[in-house]
């Protein structure tokens, strides 16, 4: 897509958020307000009809969120009690298969970056997913799901921040290499907005904060992010929800946003050695996802902290499932190799737990191998029905693990039914 020419906009009504804004008693909700202000658009796209002009001029009401990081709100019983649910449940399945089970925090990660990936219409096949991790292009959904798991890695090393500029960087890895790569880690200089036109806000289903705002709210929302008295899955949803409602991003908020989430998890320790993947929940019913998110704009927080308590439970039941399978796979692999305890082919069993699709150069630089080493191990597993290799032209042999890669399909197929009423 070319790069559009920055809209104007004026201000009818734009007065300067308080500092320092009061915070309401009990767990009632602060009160949003509105920028009222005109749409001069695009020069360019005005310029191709009339229809398109005669928009310029017209008022519009951009949205402003209040500031949260004082807030004292309270989610209503049941949904307190559900979030404690489920952060019990992560804080467990974290425990569990974080300590035990050491490749699938790579193919957990992995999943869940492809999962809210799907969440935005982008989809890839774990094998897609794979080659394209070993730098081939042919598929373009996949390349993309992999910056998406750059951006996943990004976020859980910077969790121990949880700043603005953590949330920029989470950014930048999302958005290199694309189309927009000169507003990659950059807050918006224009207005967005959900609807049907890419013409103009007059007239859409939402219309996000003047980007003149965005600075400001992007401090509040991590500060708030970062307080250690709200229960940690009801904070890591308001949050998620308050930084989508900013949208501070021209592109790449949902899967920046929900990777927000997993730094936060992360931060408080409740899921520190695993990613639990809850866009893999949130799949089951993306329209609720969506209803919630709207709700939480006009002042009802319970729905997004309901949705994301029960996106984990289906999350951690669907990742059981993959922890089950990835375990069995490998113990079939371990009956299927005859081979010295110090071959070199162990070591590369190891590697395809969490890499289910490597080449020459994976190999060397994981694992050391030498051409004719990585050779010799692979030319046994292919032997033995482990692997199947495959010449890419002008990529060189790619090698991967059947079984593997079908139970991460399996993961991402049940990641989009119904699993619970």
């Amino acid at each position: 897509m070319e790069p559009q020419p920055r809209p104007r906009e004026q201000r009818l009504d734009f007065e300067q958020h308080q500092e320092n804004p009061p915070t309401t008693d009990g767990s009632s909700w602060p009160p949003g307000d509105y920028d009222t202000l005109i749409w001069e658009g695009r020069a360019q796209i005005m310029e191709q009809s009339m229809s398109f002009r005669n928009l310029s001029g017209q008022t519009y009401r951009a949205f402003i969120p209040p500031f949260i990081a004082g807030t004292r709100y309270q989610p209503s019983s049941t949904a307190a009690a559900l979030a404690e649910e489920s952060a019990i449940a992560i804080a467990r399945f974290d425990e569990r298969y974080g300590q035990h089970l050491a490749p699938f925090a790579t193919l957990l990660l992995r999943s869940e970056s492809a999962a809210s990936s799907r969440i935005e219409n982008l989809t890839a096949s774990a094998r897609s997913l794979g080659e394209a991790e070993l730098g081939s292009t042919n598929r373009v959904n996949a390349t993309q799901v992999v910056r998406n798991v750059r951006t996943m890695e990004t976020a859980l090393a910077a969790a121990h921040d949880l700043d603005p500029s953590s949330v920029l960087k989470m950014h930048e890895s999302l958005m290199a290499g694309t189309a927009d790569e000169d507003v990659a880690g950059q807050w918006r200089q224009q207005q967005v907005w959900i609807g049907t036109s890419v013409v103009s806000p007059i007239g859409a289903t939402y219309i996000a904060p003047a980007h003149g705002r965005v600075p400001e709210l992007m401090n509040d929302v991590m500060a708030y992010a970062r307080r250690t008295d709200v229960p940690v899955v009801v904070q890591a949803a308001v949050a998620h929800a308050q930084f989508e409602t900013i949208h501070p991003f021209t592109d790449g908020n949902g899967r920046t946003g929900r990777a927000l989430m997993h730094a936060m998890l992360k931060h408080r320790g409740t899921a520190s050695r695993v990613t639990v993947p809850v866009s893999s929940g949130l799949l089951a019913n993306v329209r609720g996802y969506h209803e919630a998110l709207t709700a939480y704009r006009e002042g009802e927080p319970d729905a997004i902290i309901t949705q994301c308590a029960e996106a984990s439970f289906l999350a951690i039941e669907n990742g059981t499932t993959l922890a089950a399978d990835v375990s069995a796979i490998a113990a079939s692999w371990q009956e299927l190799v005859l081979a010295r305890k110090d071959a070199a082919v162990w070591r590369v069993l190891d590697l395809l737990e969490r890499q289910p699709v490597v080449n020459a150069v994976a190999l060397q630089d994981k694992l050391g191998l030498d051409y004719r080493r990585a050779k010799r191990a692979m030319d046994e597993l292919e032997s033995v029905g482990i692997v199947v290799g495959v010449d890419k032209f002008k990529q060189g042999r790619f090698w991967r693990a059947p079984a593997m890669l079908d139970a991460l399909d399996a993961f991402a197929d049940r990641s989009g039914r119904r699993v619970k009423p």
